[in-house]
C-alpha cells in the first residue's frame, strides 16, 4: 500500500519538529515505509494530500493537530467531489486540541495511536460542507470533519491562535475562553435549521455561541455535542443562547462533563442544513481554526470519507 505522511513540523507548539525522527521510526516499525512531506504554510497539507492523492497514494497518514487535520480532508476532495474515493485517513495527532481524535477514540498519545494505524480499521464518516465568507469578504467553500462553530467560540480561537500554546490544549482553551469571555458581546443571528424539506427551526435568537457538530469535542476537550454521531447523515446543532458571562464562568465545568444540555438557555436541534446571518461581524471556529465570518451555510455530506479509527 502507498503511504503518504504529511507532517505539520509547527504542531504541539513547534516540538513535532524536534520530535519527528521518533516519531517517524515508531511509524516504520508499525506501517512499514512511506513517503513524507512537511508542510510549509497555512493551507499547504490541501495540496500535499491532494498531489498525493492524484499520484497514486492510497493512505494518508496526518502529523498535526485538528486544523491540519482539517487541511488533509479539504485535500481529499475538489470541492465535494472526492479524488480518490478508495483513499483513506489516518492520524497522529500533535496537535493543541486534538478534539477530533478524542471523538474518534484514538487519544493524543503516540502509543495509543500506533496500533490503530497498524491494524488499518477504516470507518465511513460524514463531512460538513460550508461556505461562508473571509476576513477580506470573498465568498469561501470548505469542508470540515469534526465541528464547525460560530460566537464565542471564533474569537477563543483567535485568542488561543495569538498565544505560544504552551501550556498544552486544554489550559491554552480555558485562558482563551476566559480572554474571549470580556470581549465578546452575545449576538443577534438568524438561524434556519432543516431536515431534507422539514424546517426545524426558523427564528432571529440572541446567541454566546452556535456550534455545529459532527464529532462531539471542540476547544480542547469540551464535550459539546454528546450526543453527535460522526456517520449518522445529521449535524448536532447545539445553540449556547443568551447566557451571562457569570454562568458560563460558573457553569464551565459543565461543557467539559457533557451536561450542559440540560440548562435553560442551551437547546440541541439534529438536522443536515444549517444557515446563518447576522448584521455584526461574527467569527467562525472550524475545526480550531478561525478562517472567516458569518453569514454561512453548512451541509451534510453523508459517508463522504473513510478513517483509520478503532473497531
Amino acid at each position: 500500500m502507498r503511504t503518504l505522511v504529511v507532517v505539520n513540523p509547527n504542531s504541539a507548539n513547534g516540538s513535532t519538529r524536534r520530535k519527528w525522527p521518533e516519531i517517524r521510526e515508531a511509524l516504520i516499525q508499525h506501517i512499514g515505509a512511506f513517503e513524507e512531506k512537511f508542510t510549509q504554510t497555512t493551507g499547504h497539507a490541501t495540496d500535499l494530500v491532494r498531489d498525493g492523492l492524484a499520484s497514486g497514494v492510497e493512505r494518508i497518514i496526518c502529523v498535526g493537530g485538528d486544523g491540519t487535520n482539517n487541511e488533509a480532508v479539504n485535500g481529499f476532495f475538489d470541492q465535494t467531489t472526492p479524488i480518490r474515493p478508495e483513499a483513506f485517513l489516518g492520524f497522529v495527532p500533535r496537535g493543541t486540541g486534538g478534539d477530533l481524535c478524542k471523538t474518534l477514540g484514538i487519544g493524543k498519545e503516540l502509543k495509543s495511536c500506533l496500533p490503530i494505524l497498524a491494524r488499518g480499521h477504516t470507518q465511513a464518516a460524514d463531512l460538513g460542507a460550508v461556505k461562508f465568507e473571509s476576513h477580506q469578504g470573498q465568498k469561501v467553500r470548505r469542508l470540515f470533519v469534526n465541528i464547525t462553530s460560530f460566537g464565542i467560540g471564533g474569537l477563543v480561537d483567535k485568542k488561543v491562535n495569538e498565544s505560544s500554546k504552551a501550556l498544552g490544549g486544554k489550559t491554552s482553551f480555558f485562558i482563551g475562553t476566559l480572554k474571549a469571555l470580556f470581549a465578546y458581546k452575545n449576538k443577534l443571528v438568524h438561524l434556519k435549521v432543516s431536515s431534507g424539506a422539514e424546517t426545524l427551526l426558523d427564528e432571529s435568537l440572541r446567541i454566546n455561541n452556535l456550534a455545529v457538530a459532527n464529532g462531539q469535542y471542540f476547544g480542547g476537550g469540551m464535550w459539546v455535542a454528546p450526543n453527535a454521531r460522526i456517520d449518522d447523515g445529521l449535524f448536532d446543532v447545539i445553540i449556547l443562547g443568551d447566557i451571562h458571562k457569570r454562568d458560563i464562568i460558573f457553569k464551565a465545568s459543565r461543557i467539559y462533563k457533557g451536561t450542559h444540555l440540560a440548562l435553560d438557555k442551551v437547546k440541541m436541534v439534529r438536522g443536515n442544513h444549517v444557515e446563518a446571518t447576522c448584521d455584526e461581524e461574527v467569527l467562525i471556529d472550524m475545526d480550531g481554526e478561525q478562517p472567516g465570518r458569518l453569514p454561512i451555510t453548512l451541509d451534510i455530506l453523508p459517508q463522504a470519507i473513510r478513517l483509520i479509527a478503532p473497531p
